[in-house]
């Protein structure tokens, strides 16, 4: 039987749907009429129905549904006399989700309908799915409510579908209605419920959870356990997620890892560094966790000091882990740590450019932006992060017009800003004072990229209107934005009414400085300054009076230099370094020989 159906199969490039005439299963039967062991009728008419749906669940398999459209297929079949069986319609429907295609999609539901298939659990499943991927819940909660007793399958399909579009309120109610139901769930059902809790960030709903996983006997897997880990750290509490994983008896590499992530995610590095050191068994994931999040938070020296720790371990790092490690040099300025890992990427964890935006913006903001324009120009990924970090880099470099013909290329190339892109033009524009492109740059996010002005693209249209002295038109903007306007931009206003000497607009300016950060002593020294600058002199120093009895101070700046690898930061009045003493000494004959 087999055979006879594969060479049937063979026999389709001839003639489409040839396989499904009836007069050919004529001829097979007649040549075979003195033959008792010959396939009867029905099973040519299984064979046909089996390659029809073989048919249909190839075009879901290779996604191109354009050429060979799959609700075609159907439609021969039905006018060759065949009847669809549920593997049929699960088939169909999962070809068009492929393809998105709501309206034929919605055919076949009909067509379900008709053929009796409606009350079959699988074939409902298919539907759920179908009207899921693309977005009508509505419709997906029709399917379900119509089943009379709908298993726990296509429960969990039904909760999992509010969990995917972010509804986990109606998540849980389905939840409650299960068991009012008397439906049992197991153990898929539960971590399905669990992770609506995160969802919810609801505490007291996550160990309500929790108290009827441990009352219904259902057992749990490892999955489950870390998911509770996970919705006690993301709903706040990370006593209770300690709480519920030092009371698993056996924990596998899964579990230390959640309990690890979420101690770094509460920022208790002391908590996550204890776990990594008490595990039993270490694995990549690990060694990423502790990387990501001590640069999470700032901490790159450890960051760093981590990753040199894994490369002398059993363990490999990976595209992830050198994601992490390059972040912590950029935002570290560790140049030659960066360099170094450089060229352990060149090695073969590279291969696909996927790296190449991360390490454009390392040699950036460690800067050597030359290096960054190479690794650009060589990359074979020149998708919308590469294009995006180099246009962004060169503008915080100054290379504003560079940066701008990177921007046209990309266009040109037919690659699609997005608002990070954005940020970095606009920015550009302001850098190399072309007010007109600006203008035109930020007129067409909405007209012709489809991308709504944010915060941050406003801010770079009002520095690029300040720096060109257009305070009038900069402080319009500000008043109409359909945001509150924050310190940055306020304060890149501020700036610009000393440089042109504005005390009108410096005023008002300040006032809402002050409204905003009543104990940052800046606005009122840059105030204090116009005031200055005007002759003001009563004005400006009444500023400083107030600023010295209130005793605002500014933060500190800093500055840091890498030597052998190590990165030094040094602020004003600082002498807390190892060093300092050595320092000092060696500054003073610096100083000496220069005079």
């Amino acid at each position: 039987m087999r055979a006879c159906i594969q060479q049937r199969f063979h026999q389709l490039p001839h003639t489409r749907f040839s396989f499904l005439h009836p007069p050919r299963i004529h001829a097979y039967t007649v040549a075979n009429v003195e033959n008792p062991f010959a396939p009867s009728r029905e099973d040519y008419a299984y064979a046909n129905v089996f390659l029809w749906n073989t048919m249909i669940r190839k075009q879901a398999e290779n996604g191109d549904i354009t050429r060979d459209p799959p609700l075609l297929y159907y439609i021969q079949g039905l006018r060759t006399g065949l009847r669809p069986n549920g593997q049929t319609f699960m088939y169909l429907l999962k070809a068009l989700v492929c393809g998105k295609n709501v309206n034929e999609g919605e055919e076949v539901h009909a067509s379900v309908v008709r053929t009796g298939f409606a009350s079959s659990e699988f074939v409902s499943g298919a539907l759920l799915g179908f009207y899921v991927a693309n977005g009508f819940i509505g419709q997906a909660r029709q399917v379900f409510d119509e089943m009379p007793q709908p298993g726990l399958v296509l429960w969990i399909l039904m909760i999992r579908a509010y969990v995917c579009l972010t509804l986990p309120g109606e998540a849980l109610e389905l939840f409650r209605t299960i068991r009012r139901v008397g439906v049992m769930p197991d153990m898929v059902a539960v971590a399905t419920v669990v992770s609506v809790s995160g969802l919810l960030g609801d505490l007291g709903v996550a160990k309500t959870i929790h108290c009827f996983i441990e009352k219904s006997g259902v057992e749990v897997d490892a999955f489950v356990r870390s998911t509770l880990i996970n919705t006690y750290g993301e709903c706040g509490s990370l006593t209770d997620a300690y709480s519920f994983f030092q009371e698993i008896a056996m924990k596998n590499t899964v579990v230390w890892n959640t309990m690890i992530h979420q101690s770094l995610e509460h920022s208790n590095l002391d908590l996550g560094k204890q776990l990594f050191d008490s595990m039993p068994e270490r694995d990549v994931a690990s060694w990423n966790s502790m990387i990501r999040g001590f640069a999470n938070v700032g901490q790159y020296e450890e960051a760093l000091a981590l990753f040199h720790d894994m490369e002398i371990s059993v363990f490999r790092p990976n595209t992830l882990t050198l994601l992490s490690t390059l972040s912590a040099c950029a935002s570290h300025g560790a140049l030659e740590a960066g360099a170094w890992i450089h060229s352990y990427v060149n090695i073969d964890l590279n291969q696909d450019g996927s790296l190449d935006s991360s390490l454009i913006d390392m040699y950036s903001k460690c800067g050597d932006i030359a290096k960054a324009i190479q690794i650009f120009e060589e990359s074979p990924r020149r998708d919308l992060f590469t294009r995006t970090s180099i246009i962004c880099d060169l503008e915080m470099h100054g290379h504003g017009k560079k940066a701008l013909c990177y921007f046209f290329e990309m266009n040109e190339s037919q690659v699609s800003p997005d608002e990070a892109t954005m940020v970095g033009v606009l920015s550009a524009c302001a850098h190399a004072r072309l007010i007109e492109q600006g203008r035109r740059y930020f007129q067409s996010m909405e007209k012709v990229f489809g991308l709504v002005p944010k915060i941050e693209h406003y801010g770079c249209m009002v520095d690029l209107l300040s720096r060109m002295g257009c305070l009038k038109e900069a402080y319009d903007l500000i008043m109409g934005m359909p945001m509150e306007a924050n310190e940055i931009i306020w304060g890149s206003f501020l700036s610009a009414c000393r440089v042109y000497n504005n005390v009108e607009l410096g005023e008002v300016t300040a006032r809402r400085l002050l409204e905003l950060d009543p104990r940052d002593p800046w606005g009122r020294v840059m105030l204090s300054n116009i005031y200055a600058e005007e002759v003001k002199y009563d004005r400006s120093m009444g500023l400083r009076k107030e600023i010295k009895e209130k005793g605002l101070k500014k933060s500190p700046g800093c500055s840091s230099i890498e030597v052998n690898g190590s990165v030094h930061g040094f602020l004003v009045e600082d002498n807390s370094h190892p060093c300092y003493n050595e320092i000092n000494s060696t500054l003073e004959k610096i100083e000496k020989l220069m005079n």
